[in-house]
């Protein structure tokens, strides 16, 4: 997997890169601010680019914007998006426009390099991945005319757990229950917020949507 990875502040660009090395991931370039990435990204075509959100010059959502670009002028490029704060109208504002492919970790995540290197390769595949801290805030916050009001407590831990990336097999384990219930309580989640199955959709990912914008 051949990686990207912008940040502004060099001891943290360069430790992450090597910490990526030594995990066997090709780190093709680093990126100090959002241009130097998207010519990288050009020159490169790398299958993800790791990119926090605040960068120069004003330190807003510089990151959030050259991924915005990523994902339009390369949809080959995945993009995880790192952040020091938790927002989840990042998240809302990645996953409106292109919901596949991208990943949205808090920086205090990442210190586990194995969860770093599994969501670049779930959003490798196409997936999404949103930070666990920020699911959980999203689970807490059940708005009455929500369509996650539906949803059994069983289902709603599956939905958070899809949200974190996880595979069936993974919530099995996480849970304490087979494969095929959670093959069962996928299906009814889809089934419940109107998800119809499609060959050009990927139904895990919208319902992650869905659950951001609830």
């Amino acid at each position: 997997m051949r990686v990207v990875i912008a940040d502004d502040v060099m001891l943290v660009r360069s430790g992450l890169a090597r910490l990526l090395t030594d995990a066997g991931v090709d780190v093709v370039g680093e990126a100090a601010d959002g241009q130097q990435l998207l010519r990288i990204v050009e020159r490169a075509h790398p299958d993800v680019a790791v990119v926090d959100i605040r960068m120069p010059p004003t330190h807003t959502d510089e990151g959030l914007l050259a991924a915005r670009t990523i994902r339009r002028s390369h949809p080959t490029t995945a993009v995880v998006l790192l952040s020091q704060y938790l927002q989840v109208r990042y998240a809302e504002r990645l996953l409106a426009d292109h919901p596949g492919g991208l990943g949205y970790l808090l920086k205090e995540r990442v210190s586990d390099i194995a969860v770093l290197v599994d969501a670049l390769r779930r959003v490798a595949e196409g997936e999404c991945v949103v930070d666990p801290t920020i699911v959980a805030r999203l689970m807490r916050r059940r708005r009455p005319e929500s369509p996650l009001g539906r949803l059994t407590d069983r289902e709603h831990d599956v939905l958070g757990l899809l949200a974190q990336g996880r595979s069936n097999a993974g919530i099995a384990a996480e849970l304490g229950i087979s494969e095929r219930t959670v093959e069962a309580a996928c299906a009814q989640v889809f089934r419940k917020l109107d998800l119809e199955q499609s060959p050009d959709l990927n139904r895990r990912v919208l319902a992650v949507l869905t659950l951001l914008r609830s």
